[in-house]
């Protein structure tokens, strides 16, 4: 069903055509008509009263667009059912309007004027008055210059994009056609190419031909092959006698319960496909492979796009355009609104630094007035005030070496501050070196932890192994024969953990080693931490540095530093020597 936008923008056309005196206002008497001749092509029922009734409150002169505008939603465009034909409300008002035509001497038709209005009001604007903008205007030549079969002339143009910046950067529809008509961008192409090329292009974009081309179909009732005229829309498939499209043949209306498939050669014929639906299928035989192969793919897309509720190629990068285009002018009033934010700052600062400039002025005028009066006292008094002039001199030059001192206090305190940032900068990568030393700190005391269960644990086999062989060997000495091999199998054992022991107590000792070097790191972080906060303090404490927490001696465990106070570990140091002097636990 067509938009109802769509359906506004030929009658715009139409209403300003009756709008002779460019003054905005048409009078009732041809709206009467106009209004008839819409309900005609739309197919609604017409009323001459509803005029008069909605405009009996306005009866002085010609009625304007914003007048007409409800009249046309409630009366008209309301009750419109889909039934009509677009493109004859297209001609309708095109015939109103194409007089404008006679203004221009132009290379092309009427018949192909009107399809280039027709492609404007596809792809111009939905504001009034109808506009079509440069990214449109490119992508309609772009299609144009496709169709006619030569190459695009990017050079000419942005060339022609920069003149159309420097004016509007868009374009009405008489000026698109002129434009077209011309030959601008097809200069040296005879007139019957530029005219097939926009027929392409308004058959694409308007009537949503997707596809076309003569293929052979196998009838329904006599199976015979005959040559048919193909259309291809997001729709439906039609064929007809041949290209002049004045005789119908039948058709295929298209939805998303549709399939499209190669078959093999049969009856002769090669490069076949067919289309089904739930009410027929169409058997075609394409010229050649590539032909077919380029039918079936427009076919399946169109049904993927039914079944997944799309419109036509064309609208949907017309939307995607108009999209993108509204992001973009979004943006840029974004950006507008910052500039003026910071036009209004910077104008802001104007007006204090002339407020400042006007008191110096001020000041110096001033200072310019007690000059010139000094200078009249001293013309009177001259000898008797000398030296009060020659004091008044040096107190002037002491000024000037202040306002100079001033100066480079100034300077020196920017610098002062560029140090200091540089300082933070420097701070923060001594901080964050601190962080990953504890990190590192961390992650090897769990290592380290780790470790000491895993040598505790075999220290308890390795006791549990010796006591296992003390047993054996008080058993009585014919047992001893029988367990000699049992012996030796767990000194075996007891030498292997014994490897593992030391193996372990090495890789604890790594471990310490790189405690250590983790250690040593994070004392020079924190002594760089320290550099630096001394640093800071001197110029003048203008941040105070986040510590860590003061750091005293700690007593060091196979469990990590300060795992355990000194009460505790000196308890756990008796319990482990009570346990050692044991008869039964000796080695």
């Amino acid at each position: 069903m067509v938009h109802r936008d769509e359906i506004l923008k030929p009658v715009w056309h139409a209403f300003a055509a009756l709008d002779v005196d460019r003054t905005g206002k048409v009078s009732k008497s041809q709206l009467k008509v106009l209004s008839q001749n819409l309900c005609t092509v739309l197919k609604i029922p017409h009323k001459t009263s509803d005029l008069e009734e909605h405009f009996k409150d306005d009866d002085e002169g010609p009625v304007s667009t914003q007048g007409y505008m409800p009249y046309l939603n409630r009366f008209i465009l309301d009750k419109v059912q889909g039934n009509f034909d677009f493109m004859e409300l297209n001609r309708m008002c095109w015939t109103l309007c194409s007089r404008k035509k006679a203004n221009f001497s132009m290379l092309i038709s009427d018949n192909d004027a009107f399809k280039v209005w027709c492609i404007f009001n596809f792809l111009s604007e939905e504001n009034y008055p109808l506009v079509i903008v440069i990214e449109e205007i490119e992508y309609f030549l772009r299609k144009l210059i496709e169709a006619i079969g030569s190459d695009w002339n990017e050079g000419k143009f942005v060339n022609y994009k920069a003149q159309l910046s420097a004016k509007k950067n868009c374009l009405r529809v008489w000026e698109l056609i002129e434009l077209v008509g011309m030959s601008y961008f097809t200069k040296g192409m005879e007139r019957q190419t530029i005219s097939m090329g926009i027929n392409e292009v308004f058959q694409e974009l308007i009537l949503n031909i997707l596809k076309q081309g003569y293929m052979t179909k196998k009838g329904h009732k006599r199976k015979n092959w005959t040559e048919r005229w193909f259309e291809l829309r997001p729709d439906s498939l039609s064929y007809y006698e041949s290209e002049d499209l004045l005789e119908q043949k039948g058709y295929i209306l298209l939805d998303r319960h549709c399939s499209v498939e190669s078959l093999p050669e049969k009856d002769g014929k090669k490069n076949l496909f067919i289309v089904k639906s739930a009410e027929k299928s169409l058997e075609i035989s394409a010229p050649d492979k590539k032909k077919r192969q380029e039918w079936i793919q427009a076919v399946q897309d169109c049904i993927n796009r039914l079944r997944h509720g799309l419109s036509a190629p064309h609208r949907e990068a017309r939307q995607r355009r108009k999209e993108l285009r509204s992001r973009l002018q979004a943006e840029q009033d974004q950006m507008e609104g910052r500039m003026k934010e910071l036009q209004l700052a910077n104008e802001r600062k104007q007006s204090q630094l002339e407020a400042m400039r006007k008191n110096l002025e001020e000041a110096a005028a001033r200072a310019a007035m007690e000059e010139q009066r000094r200078i009249r006292t001293q013309v009177d008094l001259q000898n008797r005030y000398r030296m009060d002039l020659e004091r008044e001199k040096m107190v002037r030059m002491q000024m000037e070496e202040q306002m100079a001192q001033k100066s480079s206090e100034l300077e020196q305190y920017l610098q002062r501050m560029q140090e200091l940032e540089d300082m933070y900068r420097r701070l923060e990568e001594a901080l964050e070196e601190e962080r990953q030393s504890r990190q590192d700190e961390e992650a090897l005391r769990k290592l380290q932890a780790r470790l000491l269960e895993e040598e505790v644990s075999k220290r308890a086999e390795l006791e549990q192994i010796h006591l296992q062989q003390q047993l054996d060997m008080s058993q009585t000495q014919m047992e001893k024969e029988q367990l000699e091999n049992q012996r030796l199998e767990q000194e075996r054992t007891l030498q292997a953990a014994m490897m593992q022991l030391e193996n372990l107590e090495r890789q604890r000792q790594g471990a310490l080693e790189q405690y250590e070097e983790v250690t040593k790191k994070l004392e020079q972080a924190t002594s760089r931490t320290r550099s630096w906060k001394d640093k800071v303090t001197h110029h003048e404490g203008l941040i105070r540095l986040i510590q860590p927490g003061n750091k005293g001696p700690q007593k060091m465990t196979n469990w990590g530093a300060a795992a355990f106070t000194e009460t505790e570990l000196n308890v756990r140091e008796r319990s482990w020597q009570e346990n050692k002097n044991k008869p039964g636990n000796a080695l």
